[in-house]
This record gives structure tokens, sequence and C-alpha cells, in this order.
């Protein structure tokens, strides 16, 4: 029975030096190191995102520990609610190196708890962090400068189809020439039509050489960010790519709280619609919105950061012990 870690000595060791290095990229930006919960009462509407559901007994009765009730919690999927909830109190900018979990398939590039990378910066929108991330990658990974392209253009220029006025049926074409008709042949949501290209075709082939960033995607695509005030039918939303492998998602942040909580309903409404359970949204942070200061955030996976750093293969390979290898029941 092999209990060793998987990642190797050096590896792991690759990996701290690389935490330190984030940190000092932080701490000379004073930017204030912050610590947030990993459970809470509320989860993330995201019809895409599924969190690890447990119980707190200690509140209940000895009849309700043994019923196995109790107050539902959820491991958190990002710090973000927690976090914007201090900047809304005047923490000022921000950054946390946290584990995060989400209850999805492991493989190559992802495991179900991983660490993640978030930071706010007061007084930046999405451009001006991605300067900022830009310096840090190339601080990590040793690379130039970052391209950047918005999403319109990464569609046209690799599928030659609008992603912003394309009709469902036009993108199922798309989808016929890369031979995904058959997932998609029942499928009427524009936006998982949309997202199943990008992943297939867009992915692939973005920063093979240097990182890239993709900028503007459709406003139905928003999340927690914000409408462009030039052009209405996107976002002010970022990713970043290298080689294949998405590193960031980040936003200029909304801080209109009707219409958040009016995007967490539209989320919920479309788990119902397709049978996967509602979740109960996070009223403080909604309530906390209206007081956050005007800021961009991104949060960035640190494991698949080191994977890139190093060139290793698999995710596995820089965890010192991944999920399926956590222990084996006696």
């Amino acid at each position: 029975m092999n209990w060793f870690p998987c990642a190797n000595l050096n590896v792991l060791k690759q990996r701290a030096l690389i935490i330190s290095q984030i940190r000092r990229f932080f701490t000379a930006r004073n930017l204030l190191e912050v610590e947030t919960p990993s459970l809470s009462q509320s989860g993330v509407t995201d019809e895409h995102l599924f969190s690890f559901k447990t119980h707190f007994l200690g509140t209940e009765s000895s009849s309700a520990i043994k019923a196995k009730q109790g107050t539902p919690l959820y491991l958190q999927t990002s710090p973000e609610f927690h976090m914007k909830r201090l900047l809304s109190s005047g923490s000022g900018s921000i950054f946390q190196i946290a584990k995060v979990f989400r209850n999805e398939g492991s493989g190559r590039y992802h495991s179900p708890e991983f660490t993640l990378l978030e930071w706010y910066q007061i007084d930046f929108d999405h451009h001006k962090l991605m300067d900022e991330m830009d310096e840090l990658l190339q601080l990590i990974l040793n690379t130039d400068q970052a391209t950047r392209c918005t999403y319109q253009q990464a569609f046209l220029t690799i599928l030659k189809v609008d992603p912003l006025t394309a009709s469902i049926a036009d993108l199922k074409k798309s989808a016929e020439m890369l031979n995904l008709s058959a997932v998609l042949i029942n499928e009427m949501d524009k936006d998982t039509v949309l997202q199943l290209l990008f992943c297939c075709a867009v992915e692939p082939v973005l920063a093979n050489e240097r990182p890239c960033f993709v900028y503007d995607f459709p406003r139905s695509q928003a999340a927690l960010a914000r409408i462009s005030p030039h052009d209405g039918r996107v976002a002010e939303r970022f990713e970043v790519y290298y080689k294949g492998i998405e590193l960031a998602n980040g936003f200029h942040e909304l801080n209109d709280a009707k219409e958040q909580l009016l995007r967490f309903k539209n989320d919920n409404k479309k788990r119902k619609q397709k049978n996967i359970d509602q979740m109960p949204i996070d009223r403080l942070f909604i309530e906390s919105l209206s007081h956050l200061p005007n800021c961009a955030g991104v949060a960035l996976g640190i494991d698949r950061l080191v994977m890139l750093a190093i060139d290793a293969k698999h995710i596995d390979n820089v965890l010192s012990f991944p999920i399926n290898t956590h222990n084996i029941p006696m």
C-alpha cells in the first residue's frame, strides 16, 4: 500500500516557492491578506457549479443528531462573497490564498478540492486588473507579455461565427463541423452551446506561445460582472488562458444589489428547469453590495499555475495527496 505523497518533495518545494512569490507580489502592492470561512449557510447559484453540502449538528438536540439533521452548510466554491463583504466594510484592496471545493469530476486539470488565489483592487476596472495579472504571470511563469482579444474576436477568428449575433441554429452548424452535434441535439440554451464551442474549439488553440486574455463576454454570462456601458451586449468580464488551460476568471465587479439578486434568482430558475437543487441565496452578501466600492477582482487557480510553471502533465502531480489517494478504507 503506497502511502507516500503524489507530488515529490522537489515539486512541493517549488510550489511553496511560487506561493511565497505570490505573497510578496501582493504585499509589495499593499494588499491586505485575509482569511474567510470555508463553510456558509448559502451556496453558489450558478447552474454550472456544484457545492458540497453538509450539516452542522452543534446546536441540535441529541435526537436530531442521531437523525443526522442540523443546519445545512455548504463548502465554498470561492471566497468571493465574504471577500466582497470585507471590501464593503472598508478593508481596502485585499487578497487571499484559499482552499475551495467543487463537487464535480476530477481529471487532468480538475480536483474537487483545490487552491485559489483571489484578489480585489479598489478603483481598478477589468483592463487595469488584466495589466496587473499579466505582471504576475510574467513573474511566475517567465512568459512574454500576454495578448488580448474579445470573446467576439476569438469566435470570429477560430470558428468564423459571431457569438453576439448568431442564432442557436448557426452555432449548431459550427458544432457539426466539430462532430459535436450529438451532444447538442436537444440543447436550446444558447449559452450552453457557446460554452461547449468555446471549450472544444477556442480554448485548445488559444495562447500556446504566451498567455491570452479573453474579455467582453456575452451579457448573459456576466455572473457578477458589470455590463459594459459601451456595448450593452457584453459584460466587463475576462478569462486568461495559457497553453490551452484556463487559469483565471475576473470581473469589473457589479455593485448593484437589485441586479445581482435578480441574476441569482434567474440562476435558480435555470436550476429548477434542469432538476438541479436550487441554492439558498446569500442575503448578507446582497445587502453588502450597495456599499461595495468600485473595484475589480479575479480568481486564479494555484494548482494549474504550478502545473504550467513546472510543466506538469496532470494536476495530481502538483498535489501532495489528491482526492483519489486520501484514504483507502480498511
